[in-house]
């Protein structure tokens, strides 16, 4: 390693949050001050909540339903063609079996 251009490390850095939890870890800075952390940030806490404005996720299930789930802008979905092929080619293959 070359001298003297990294950082000092501080094995045991003191992180305090704006929530009053504190905690050292180890980092190139002897204090840090954090908004959020663990202790009280709404995901890890389980207190965060999905909010669902105006309806989008109901409206985006209804303009699915009204398409048919088959069409995207007026088009077939490369996945609905292919299932219509692979239907086709069961009905033919059937048919080739009931005839024999």
């Amino acid at each position: 390693m070359k001298t003297d251009i990294h950082p000092t490390y501080h094995p045991k850095a003191k992180v305090t949050c704006s929530c009053g939890a504190s905690f050292t870890v180890g980092a190139t800075v002897e204090k840090l001050e954090l908004e959020v952390c663990s202790a009280c940030h709404p995901f890890y806490t389980g207190k965060g909540k999905l909010v669902d404005t105006a309806g989008r996720v109901e409206k985006f299930h209804a303009r699915r339903e009204a398409a048919g789930h088959a069409t995207r802008g007026g088009r077939q979905t490369r996945q609905s063609k292919n299932t219509q092929r692979r239907e086709a080619r069961a009905k033919r293959l059937e048919d080739q079996t009931k005839a024999l």
